[in-house]
């Protein structure tokens, strides 16, 4: 199992992610100030690391600058509310391998976090196919095919397309999608679940998502 060390100070953010990376299936640290994270990076093998550019104490460029002077060469992936271009360069610049504006979903952070992941750990790859009944999806080149034949999702309606793929048969709340697919910034009070799972419903076919009423949905076979 990989083991991704979280370094953000924002407890719901952070929350956020772990709870989402352990349904993933990898295990996770956590830090809340860059000097934790540096101690803890130094002290443990990790496999990833998610390294938040604001933090008490050493910000994530100096964090990320002390790992690489120690010769480290884990992945690390830079979290920041700043999109700015200079940011962005002066992360990549100083060793990160990938970096993610605030807000995020979820499944664009878990896309990253598998590729890098794969990149160091290509024999331990897991299949980028999901099967469940007769609907599959190529994570890889985000294909989904349905009763043999291909079908078009958007980007939105195949997060949740796979969402549903990773957990069969077992009843995913509203609350669960939003927080997987949407993000940590979601509207609670939202309907865009049950738009999406519309959505699917028409392309995946309607007898393949039930609805449990008053807890969610569940993908059937």
């Amino acid at each position: 199992m990989s083991r991704i060390l979280i370094v953000e100070d924002e407890d719901r953010i952070a929350t956020f992610i772990e709870k989402g990376l352990g349904a993933a299936g990898y295990a996770t640290e956590r830090a809340a100030s860059g000097d934790e994270g540096l101690e803890l990076a130094r002290s443990i093998e990790f496999d990833l690391v998610l390294l938040d550019v604001g933090l008490p104490g050493m910000d994530g460029f100096s964090v990320l600058r002390a790992l690489r002077g120690t010769g480290s060469r884990v992945p690390v992936i830079m979290l920041t509310a700043h999109s700015s271009l200079e940011d962005t360069v002066r992360g990549l610049d100083g060793g990160a391998d990938d970096y993610i504006p605030k807000p995020f979903r979820f499944d664009e952070l878990l896309a990253r976090v598998r590729v890098r992941i794969r990149d160091i750990q290509p024999e331990a790859t897991s299949s980028t196919t999901l099967s469940f009944g007769r609907v599959s999806l190529d994570l890889r080149s985000r294909r989904a095919e349905v009763d043999g034949a291909n079908v078009e999702l958007s980007a939105r309606e195949f997060a949740l397309a796979e969402e549903f793929l990773r957990h069969p048969d077992q009843v995913m709340s509203r609350e669960q999608l939003l927080s997987q697919v949407w993000g940590y910034d979601y509207d609670p009070g939202s309907n865009i679940v049950d738009v999406y799972v519309r959505y699917l419903r028409a392309k995946l076919g309607a007898e393949r998502i039930e609805t449990v009423r008053g807890m969610g949905y569940r993908l059937v076979g």
